[in-house]
Protein backbone atom coordinates (compact mmCIF):
# COMPACT_ATOMS: atom_id res chain seq x y z
CA UNK A 1 0.00 0.00 0.00
CA UNK A 2 0.99 3.53 -0.87
CA UNK A 3 0.30 6.36 2.42
CA UNK A 4 0.55 9.72 0.96
CA UNK A 5 1.16 12.17 3.49
CA UNK A 6 -0.13 16.03 3.21
CA UNK A 7 -2.54 18.12 2.68
CA UNK A 8 -6.20 18.06 1.83
CA UNK A 9 -8.65 21.62 0.94
CA UNK A 10 -11.05 22.76 -0.78
CA UNK A 11 -10.12 24.88 -4.45
CA UNK A 12 -12.36 27.38 -5.10
CA UNK A 13 -12.04 27.72 -8.76
CA UNK A 14 -13.33 30.22 -11.14
CA UNK A 15 -16.62 29.26 -12.91
CA UNK A 16 -19.46 31.41 -14.60
CA UNK A 17 -22.72 31.00 -13.03
CA UNK A 18 -25.66 30.53 -15.02
CA UNK A 19 -26.50 34.61 -14.98
CA UNK A 20 -23.43 35.14 -16.74
CA UNK A 21 -21.65 35.93 -13.09
CA UNK A 22 -18.31 35.55 -11.84
CA UNK A 23 -18.38 32.56 -9.55
CA UNK A 24 -16.30 29.86 -7.30
CA UNK A 25 -17.36 26.21 -6.99
CA UNK A 26 -15.55 23.79 -4.34
CA UNK A 27 -13.53 21.23 -5.43
CA UNK A 28 -11.63 18.64 -3.48
CA UNK A 29 -8.07 18.96 -3.73
CA UNK A 30 -4.54 19.64 -2.09
CA UNK A 31 -1.61 18.56 -4.33
CA UNK A 32 -0.72 15.07 -1.75
CA UNK A 33 -4.93 14.57 -1.55
CA UNK A 34 -4.80 14.24 -5.75
CA UNK A 35 -1.67 11.92 -5.58
CA UNK A 36 -4.02 9.87 -3.04
CA UNK A 37 -6.42 9.94 -5.41
CA UNK A 38 -4.88 9.22 -8.38
CA UNK A 39 -2.78 6.40 -7.17
CA UNK A 40 -6.81 5.13 -6.22
CA UNK A 41 -8.13 5.66 -9.09
CA UNK A 42 -5.13 4.03 -11.40
CA UNK A 43 -5.60 0.59 -9.59
CA UNK A 44 -2.41 1.04 -7.20
CA UNK A 45 -3.62 0.29 -3.17
CA UNK A 46 -3.40 3.68 -2.07
CA UNK A 47 -4.39 5.57 1.49
CA UNK A 48 -4.05 8.65 2.81
CA UNK A 49 -2.81 10.50 5.87
CA UNK A 50 -3.47 13.65 6.67
CA UNK A 51 -5.37 16.49 9.26
CA UNK A 52 -9.12 16.37 8.35
CA UNK A 53 -12.05 18.53 9.24
CA UNK A 54 -15.29 17.25 10.38
CA UNK A 55 -17.04 20.08 9.36
CA UNK A 56 -19.04 20.04 5.30
CA UNK A 57 -15.92 20.64 3.65
CA UNK A 58 -14.17 17.87 5.55
CA UNK A 59 -16.71 15.36 4.60
CA UNK A 60 -16.70 16.69 1.01
CA UNK A 61 -13.11 15.62 1.42
CA UNK A 62 -13.57 11.98 3.14
CA UNK A 63 -15.93 11.02 0.76
CA UNK A 64 -14.04 12.01 -2.50
CA UNK A 65 -11.50 9.98 -1.30
CA UNK A 66 -13.22 6.78 -0.39
CA UNK A 67 -15.34 7.48 -3.86
CA UNK A 68 -11.60 6.81 -5.66
CA UNK A 69 -10.76 3.98 -3.82
CA UNK A 70 -8.29 5.29 -0.95
CA UNK A 71 -8.62 4.03 2.37
CA UNK A 72 -9.25 6.76 4.90
CA UNK A 73 -8.33 4.62 8.18
CA UNK A 74 -5.73 7.01 8.67
CA UNK A 75 -7.18 10.35 8.79
CA UNK A 76 -6.90 12.50 12.07
CA UNK A 77 -10.35 14.07 12.08
CA UNK A 78 -11.11 17.19 14.48
CA UNK A 79 -13.44 20.25 14.30
CA UNK A 80 -11.20 22.23 13.30
CA UNK A 81 -11.87 24.40 10.12
CA UNK A 82 -11.05 23.04 6.60
CA UNK A 83 -8.17 24.77 4.84
CA UNK A 84 -9.27 26.82 1.43
CA UNK A 85 -7.56 27.91 -1.41
CA UNK A 86 -9.31 29.77 -4.62
CA UNK A 87 -7.85 29.76 -7.62
CA UNK A 88 -7.06 32.05 -10.85
CA UNK A 89 -6.27 30.37 -14.15
CA UNK A 90 -4.08 32.61 -16.28
CA UNK A 91 -4.20 30.95 -19.93
CA UNK A 92 -4.49 27.62 -17.62
CA UNK A 93 -1.91 28.22 -15.48
CA UNK A 94 -3.22 28.36 -11.54
CA UNK A 95 -2.07 30.75 -9.15
CA UNK A 96 -3.63 30.40 -5.18
CA UNK A 97 -4.59 32.57 -2.46
CA UNK A 98 -5.00 30.41 0.71
CA UNK A 99 -6.96 30.65 3.68
CA UNK A 100 -5.32 27.99 6.20
CA UNK A 101 -5.29 29.13 9.93
CA UNK A 102 -6.30 27.82 12.60
CA UNK A 103 -7.11 24.62 10.47
CA UNK A 104 -7.54 20.87 11.21
CA UNK A 105 -4.62 20.33 7.97
CA UNK A 106 -2.17 22.92 9.54
CA UNK A 107 -2.67 22.24 13.52
CA UNK A 108 -1.83 18.01 12.68
CA UNK A 109 0.67 17.39 15.43
CA UNK A 110 3.23 14.68 16.01
CA UNK A 111 0.60 12.68 18.90
CA UNK A 112 -1.98 11.97 15.67
CA UNK A 113 0.90 9.97 13.66
CA UNK A 114 -0.67 6.58 12.91
CA UNK A 115 0.91 3.21 13.63
CA UNK A 116 1.72 1.49 10.19
CA UNK A 117 1.28 -2.18 8.96
CA UNK A 118 3.71 -4.08 7.74
CA UNK A 119 1.46 -3.85 4.35
CA UNK A 120 2.46 -0.05 3.98
CA UNK A 121 5.24 -0.22 1.62
CA UNK A 122 5.47 3.16 0.38
CA UNK A 123 4.90 7.00 1.87
CA UNK A 124 4.49 9.85 -0.28
CA UNK A 125 5.21 13.52 1.45
CA UNK A 126 5.02 17.14 -0.16
CA UNK A 127 3.44 19.94 -1.06
CA UNK A 128 2.49 22.72 0.92
CA UNK A 129 1.88 20.75 3.94
CA UNK A 130 6.03 21.00 4.15
CA UNK A 131 5.74 24.62 4.49
CA UNK A 132 3.77 25.85 8.59
CA UNK A 133 4.27 24.00 11.79
CA UNK A 134 3.20 22.35 13.40
CA UNK A 135 2.03 19.99 10.46
CA UNK A 136 5.38 20.48 8.35
CA UNK A 137 7.65 19.19 11.48
CA UNK A 138 4.87 16.38 11.72
CA UNK A 139 5.07 15.02 8.64
CA UNK A 140 9.21 15.53 8.57
CA UNK A 141 8.93 13.65 11.67
CA UNK A 142 7.08 10.79 10.29
CA UNK A 143 9.32 10.48 7.15
CA UNK A 144 12.61 10.35 9.56
CA UNK A 145 10.91 7.85 11.29
CA UNK A 146 9.68 5.36 8.30
CA UNK A 147 12.93 6.02 6.01
CA UNK A 148 15.00 3.23 7.33
CA UNK A 149 12.38 0.72 6.45
CA UNK A 150 10.17 1.75 3.80
CA UNK A 151 10.85 3.28 0.50
CA UNK A 152 9.76 7.51 0.87
CA UNK A 153 9.08 9.71 -2.02
CA UNK A 154 8.68 13.30 -1.80
CA UNK A 155 7.80 16.27 -4.29
CA UNK A 156 8.14 19.84 -2.47
CA UNK A 157 5.70 21.21 -5.49
CA UNK A 158 7.09 24.66 -4.04
CA UNK A 159 4.51 27.40 -4.00
CA UNK A 160 6.45 30.87 -4.24
CA UNK A 161 4.01 32.92 -2.70
CA UNK A 162 3.01 30.45 -0.01
CA UNK A 163 7.27 30.31 1.42
CA UNK A 164 7.51 33.93 0.87
CA UNK A 165 9.09 35.01 3.99
CA UNK A 166 10.01 31.43 5.17
CA UNK A 167 12.33 30.43 2.74
CA UNK A 168 15.51 29.68 4.92
CA UNK A 169 13.47 27.41 6.96
CA UNK A 170 11.59 25.89 4.45
CA UNK A 171 14.88 25.17 2.25
CA UNK A 172 16.60 23.28 5.19
CA UNK A 173 13.38 20.84 5.45
CA UNK A 174 13.19 19.93 1.91
CA UNK A 175 17.05 19.33 1.78
CA UNK A 176 16.27 16.74 4.92
CA UNK A 177 13.35 15.34 3.64
CA UNK A 178 15.42 15.02 0.09
CA UNK A 179 18.55 13.55 1.78
CA UNK A 180 16.31 10.74 3.30
CA UNK A 181 14.16 9.86 0.48
CA UNK A 182 14.52 7.46 -1.84
CA UNK A 183 12.41 8.87 -4.53
CA UNK A 184 12.15 12.72 -5.62
CA UNK A 185 10.00 14.53 -7.86
CA UNK A 186 10.60 18.14 -9.12
CA UNK A 187 9.52 20.17 -11.64
CA UNK A 188 12.18 21.38 -13.73
CA UNK A 189 11.70 24.98 -11.94
CA UNK A 190 11.59 23.53 -8.48
CA UNK A 191 14.91 22.09 -9.46
CA UNK A 192 16.40 25.42 -10.43
CA UNK A 193 14.81 26.62 -7.43
CA UNK A 194 16.51 24.08 -5.17
CA UNK A 195 20.00 23.85 -7.11
CA UNK A 196 20.33 27.08 -9.26
CA UNK A 197 21.04 27.82 -13.08
CA UNK A 198 22.61 24.39 -14.99
CA UNK A 199 21.67 21.74 -16.55
CA UNK A 200 18.65 19.44 -15.71
CA UNK A 201 20.60 15.93 -15.95
CA UNK A 202 23.40 17.33 -14.26
CA UNK A 203 22.09 19.00 -11.47
CA UNK A 204 19.51 16.08 -10.98
CA UNK A 205 22.44 14.16 -10.64
CA UNK A 206 23.82 16.32 -7.97
CA UNK A 207 20.09 15.74 -5.66
CA UNK A 208 21.07 11.23 -6.92
CA UNK A 209 24.20 12.57 -4.32
CA UNK A 210 22.50 13.56 -1.68
CA UNK A 211 20.83 9.97 -1.12
CA UNK A 212 18.10 9.32 -3.29
CA UNK A 213 18.06 6.59 -5.79
CA UNK A 214 15.74 7.84 -8.45
CA UNK A 215 14.99 11.57 -9.39
CA UNK A 216 11.85 12.38 -11.65
CA UNK A 217 12.05 15.81 -13.50
CA UNK A 218 9.13 17.27 -15.19
CA UNK A 219 9.24 20.03 -18.00
CA UNK A 220 5.91 20.76 -18.84
CA UNK A 221 4.31 20.48 -22.05
CA UNK A 222 7.57 19.02 -23.00
CA UNK A 223 7.58 15.49 -20.94
CA UNK A 224 9.34 14.25 -18.02
CA UNK A 225 12.82 12.82 -17.18
CA UNK A 226 13.83 9.40 -15.00
CA UNK A 227 17.48 9.97 -13.61
CA UNK A 228 19.57 7.56 -11.60
CA UNK A 229 23.78 7.28 -10.32
CA UNK A 230 24.06 5.86 -14.06
CA UNK A 231 20.59 6.17 -15.92
CA UNK A 232 19.01 9.17 -17.69
CA UNK A 233 15.80 8.38 -19.56
CA UNK A 234 13.07 10.58 -20.85
CA UNK A 235 9.71 10.12 -22.29
CA UNK A 236 8.05 13.24 -24.19
CA UNK A 237 4.41 14.31 -23.43
CA UNK A 238 0.74 13.44 -25.17
CA UNK A 239 -0.11 16.49 -26.98
CA UNK A 240 -3.49 17.20 -25.91
CA UNK A 241 -5.87 20.58 -25.55
CA UNK A 242 -4.67 21.90 -22.33
CA UNK A 243 -7.70 23.53 -20.19
CA UNK A 244 -5.91 23.97 -16.57
CA UNK A 245 -2.55 22.37 -15.13
CA UNK A 246 -4.28 21.79 -11.85
CA UNK A 247 -3.03 18.48 -10.41
CA UNK A 248 -0.71 17.72 -13.21
CA UNK A 249 2.26 16.94 -11.17
CA UNK A 250 0.30 15.29 -8.73
CA UNK A 251 -1.00 12.41 -11.56
CA UNK A 252 2.28 12.37 -13.01
CA UNK A 253 3.64 11.47 -9.67
CA UNK A 254 0.25 8.82 -8.98
CA UNK A 255 1.37 7.51 -12.30
CA UNK A 256 4.90 7.01 -11.55
CA UNK A 257 4.78 5.35 -8.58
CA UNK A 258 1.43 3.24 -9.34
CA UNK A 259 4.14 1.78 -12.62
CA UNK A 260 6.94 1.29 -10.01
CA UNK A 261 4.47 -0.56 -7.36
CA UNK A 262 2.86 -3.06 -10.11
CA UNK A 263 6.84 -4.34 -11.16
CA UNK A 264 7.30 -4.99 -7.80
CA UNK A 265 9.92 -2.23 -7.72
CA UNK A 266 8.65 -0.12 -4.42
CA UNK A 267 11.49 -1.83 -2.01
CA UNK A 268 14.90 -0.33 -1.34
CA UNK A 269 17.10 -2.88 -2.87
CA UNK A 270 14.83 -3.09 -6.13
CA UNK A 271 14.96 0.93 -6.71
CA UNK A 272 18.93 0.65 -6.51
CA UNK A 273 18.59 -2.23 -9.42
CA UNK A 274 15.62 -0.31 -11.79
CA UNK A 275 15.67 -1.38 -15.73
CA UNK A 276 15.59 1.20 -18.31
CA UNK A 277 12.48 -0.21 -19.18
CA UNK A 278 11.15 0.27 -16.08
CA UNK A 279 11.77 3.56 -15.49
CA UNK A 280 10.54 4.00 -18.97
CA UNK A 281 6.89 2.03 -18.04
CA UNK A 282 7.10 4.67 -15.07
CA UNK A 283 7.36 7.84 -16.97
CA UNK A 284 5.19 6.77 -19.29
CA UNK A 285 2.04 6.17 -17.47
CA UNK A 286 3.17 9.20 -15.20
CA UNK A 287 2.82 11.23 -18.56
CA UNK A 288 0.12 9.14 -19.82
CA UNK A 289 -2.18 10.01 -16.14
CA UNK A 290 -0.95 13.41 -16.74
CA UNK A 291 -2.22 14.50 -20.27
CA UNK A 292 -5.76 12.82 -18.90
CA UNK A 293 -5.67 15.39 -15.73
CA UNK A 294 -4.78 18.93 -17.61
CA UNK A 295 -7.35 17.90 -20.96
CA UNK A 296 -10.30 19.28 -18.01
CA UNK A 297 -10.83 21.85 -15.72
CA UNK A 298 -9.90 21.08 -12.36
CA UNK A 299 -7.92 18.27 -10.57
CA UNK A 300 -9.71 15.62 -11.71
CA UNK A 301 -6.89 12.07 -12.61
CA UNK A 302 -7.88 9.38 -14.70
CA UNK A 303 -9.11 5.61 -13.93
CA UNK A 304 -7.18 3.59 -15.57
CA UNK A 305 -9.87 2.44 -18.07
CA UNK A 306 -9.15 5.86 -18.92
CA UNK A 307 -5.73 5.14 -20.31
Amino acid sequence: MILSCGEALIDMLPRTSTLGEASFAPYAGGAVFNTAIALGRLGAPSAFFSGISTDMLGEILADTLAASSVDTQYLARSARPTTVAFVKLVEGQASYAFYDENTAGLLLTQDQLPTLPPEVDALFFGGISLVNDPAASTYEALQAREAPTRVTMIDPNIRLGFIAGKEGPYRARIERMIARADIVKLSDEDLHWLSGEGDVTELARTIVAQGPKLVFITEGAAGARAITATQDRFVAAQKVTVADTVGAGDTFNAGALTALHEAGALTKARLATLTDAELDAALTLGTRSAAITVSRAGANPPWRSEL
